[in-house]
């Protein structure tokens, strides 16, 4: 379902910046860096070949890998070349988390995901043009190097004591778990990824998140040591919210930019759901509205807090982002006529079926009661308290009040589904079966 008059802000970069890093500073997109006129410079100069890379950890990427993607793209569009690197070796490993050893998966898996993230990194970058971007895998010069090389070429050049000192390594050396060698080992392998894309690309710069500070300072390091030239890094904030709980978790399980791991309706409604205190920089990140674009929508959440309207172009912008404009307005579509604001009947089936996924919701037979229906899904308690909010004229089924106890559920919305409500707000899905 498309909506024409659905549009979003151009990807482009805001022409009233001098230099796109001042426009990444002005987004809070550096959070730590090496020399910063150094950048400044090297940026506002000719064009660049810079990387981030991203490890098969799963088997997709996720809202805090998107901050990397769209700082890629960003820098892209000021003319440099873009390497976008999945670790096919470093997935083998996984970098050190704070608290335990990661689990090792197979190496079938890790291929598979490789692939995976591949493709979705790729939707972030263009391949055209003078600057066109290239994708790389560190498992091909990696696999083919002997552990007697690698300890020769590479290792020789790390010590000890640095890299205990590196804030992963310290916090696992002070927790129960400990680190083993293969983790402790992460940081010489991401270094030689640095180290061995400027000698096969020119590439002198690396952006990747601020809790990667170690391993992005392996590789400047470590280039700095072997080839006697100067290497830049940038390390992007780790976003958090206002209240201090953790972004991009959702009910425990992230915010994954895979649409069959999170639906797009549920990636509308988490961004919908971001609070006044955090939209607007919100938006400073995630998306390619200009400077005074997002100052008016500063104003709008001093001015009409209620209008939600900075909420509603952060979702829009981020969904179409990931997933297009045609789902997203298939998403925006399907949120209004659930709260009253469309027609139900008129909605894309597999939509409404992904958003009744992410409401209470229960499985029936056709011609059940209402009143069942009500209890099944958790939208009251007992039968005689379904009675009394139909006859409190506060249920409807499928957008139509429901009038006496009599009425039954029958599937008649796209898909064979239906949706009940109670009250303005309270919502569920119902699937006949």
């Amino acid at each position: 379902m498309s909506n024409p008059a659905l549009t979003t802000a151009s990807v482009a970069l805001d022409p009233t910046f001098e230099n796109v890093w001042d426009e990444l500073l002005w987004r809070g997109l550096v959070h730590v860096s090496t020399d910063q006129e150094a950048l400044r410079a090297l940026l506002a100069g000719d064009p660049i070949t810079y990387y981030c890379g991203f490890d098969p950890t799963a088997p997709s990427l996720h809202l805090g890998n998107l901050v990397q993607l769209l700082t890629l793209r960003r820098i892209q569009l000021a003319g440099h070349k873009p390497l976008g690197l999945v670790g096919g070796s470093t997935g083998l490993i996984g970098d050190p988390r704070p608290t335990a050893e990661r689990t090792l998966n197979t190496r079938e898996t890790v291929e598979e995901w490789v692939q995976r993230l591949r493709a979705q990194v790729e939707r972030f970058l263009s391949f055209e043009g003078d600057n066109a971007a290239r994708m790389v895998n560190n498992l091909d010069w990696t696999a083919p190097m002997s552990a007697i090389d690698f300890l020769r070429e590479i290792g020789k050049h790390y010590r000890v004591g640095t890299m205990l000192k590196k804030d992963a390594v310290a916090a696992r050396l002070n927790s129960e778990a400990g680190i083993s060698y293969t983790e402790f080992s992460y940081q010489i392998l991401q270094g030689m990824d640095f180290l061995e894309l400027y000698r096969q690309y020119g590439c002198v710069l690396q952006t990747g998140g601020s809790d990667q500070w170690g391993n992005l300072t392996s590789g400047t390091d470590l280039i700095h040591r072997v080839e006697g030239v100067s290497a830049h890094a940038i390390g992007t904030p780790l976003i958090t919210n206002s209240d201090g709980t953790k972004f991009g978790k959702s009910e425990g399980n992230a915010v994954w930019l895979d649409a069959e791991m999170c639906s797009p309706y549920r990636m509308y409604q988490f961004w919908l759901s971001t609070a006044d205190a955090d939209v607007i920089e919100r938006l400073k990140v995630f998306t390619f509205l200009t400077r005074a674009e997002i100052e008016e929508y500063a104003a709008l959440v001093e001015s009409e807090p209620f209008r939600r309207a900075a909420q509603k172009r952060l979702a829009l912008e981020v969904c179409a982002t990931v997933h297009g404009l045609d789902a997203t307005a298939a998403v925006i579509a399907a949120s209004e006529a659930l709260f009253g604001q469309g027609d139900l009947s008129e909605l894309d089936a597999a939509t409404l079926r992904t958003a009744l996924d992410e409401l209470p919701n229960a499985t029936v037979a056709v011609g059940t009661p209402v009143v069942e229906a009500l209890v099944a899904t958790g939208l009251v308690a007992s039968a005689s308290e379904a009675r009394r909010a139909i006859a409190q004229g506060g249920v409807t089924l499928d957008g139509v009040k429901v009038a006496d106890d009599d009425a039954t559920v029958q599937g008649t919305l796209p898909g064979g589904v239906s949706v009940l409500r109670r009250g303005k707000k309270t919502l569920a899905g119902v699937f006949i079966g």
